[in-house]
């Protein structure tokens, strides 16, 4: 509902003039982004438990062909040079497998020659900030700080109802942030980029004794071109990598604690910002 109701609103500023969203008047402007495209995963690996099997979801887990991306986010603007980004990623891939060997899971076997039932849900919600060094309405290089709050539903069930392994989670991870635009002649035509990463020992930035070291990518380079009415379509191509190995302190049972997930994924996608 969420999402129909956010595209919904982009295609109605599309429809109506930009003064929908923002009024000369106040001391901050809004502007609504969405993209639609096709997801693909490139290298997916994963394993529950250090006795467990290292399973390769786009060899053997049915992530070898692409599906839906959907990413939406909001910009608030305060003055020429702050920027208050909220972002929604859904990722939810579910597919149905034959297996060809037995599949061990957090000490639960799922034998060859049978069918399992896979999910991977790894959706998140992303607050950042940041600070252009080049303020105007043409131009901008953006740094900045951001932290991402994940949820895992990942899944693992038996075709026939007897068997599933279930690991959740929600957390915090932190972030930086750039991002950059410029103009590509005088057509109204123009390029950008966007990059949010991270890279650490888990353990050192949240106090905690697990060992768990982890990291996360996602940049996209993007080209558009400018509308009036304050609408800028846009095609899009992002790469999406990282992930984590390390063992939690207070295991949940039957597993040990172990768990070891990385990731790349591709997306191509269209958009439209409505300023």
């Amino acid at each position: 509902m969420f999402t129909l109701v956010l595209l919904s609103s982009v295609t109605f500023a599309q429809q109506q003039a930009p003064t929908a969203l923002n009024n000369a008047d106040r001391p901050y402007a809004l502007s609504l982004h969405a993209e639609l495209g096709a997801l693909k995963p490139l290298v997916h690996n994963i394993q529950f438990s250090q006795s467990g099997t290292q399973l390769d979801y786009v060899k053997d887990g049915g992530q070898d062909v692409a599906f839906p991306f959907l990413r939406l986010s909001a910009d608030a603007h305060f003055g020429p040079r702050h920027t208050a980004t909220f972002l929604y990623q859904p990722l939810d891939i579910q597919t149905q497998v034959w297996l060809t060997e037995d599949l061990v899971v957090d000490d639960a076997t799922f034998p060859a020659d049978s069918a399992v039932d896979l999910r991977y849900g790894f959706s998140f919600w992303r607050g950042s900030y940041t600070y252009d060094l080049l303020p105007g309405d043409k131009r901008e290089l953006a740094l900045g700080l951001g932290l991402q709050i994940r949820n895992a539903n990942i899944e693992f069930t038996s075709a026939n109802g007897e068997l599933r392994r279930t690991n959740r989670d929600i957390g915090p991870v932190p972030l930086l942030k750039v991002r950059a635009r410029t103009p590509v002649g005088d057509q109204g035509y123009w390029v950008g980029t966007e990059v949010d990463g991270f890279y650490a020992p888990i353990k050192y930035l949240n106090g905690g004794t697990s060992d768990v070291v982890g990291a996360i990518l996602d940049a996209s380079v993007r080209a558009g071109v400018e509308l009036d009415g304050g609408v800028y379509p846009f095609l899009n191509l992002r790469a999406i990598s990282g992930g984590a190995t390390g063992t939690s302190s207070n295991p949940t049972p039957p597993g040990d604690g172990y768990n070891r997930n990385w990731l790349t994924f591709m997306s191509l996608s269209l958009g439209v910002d409505v300023r």
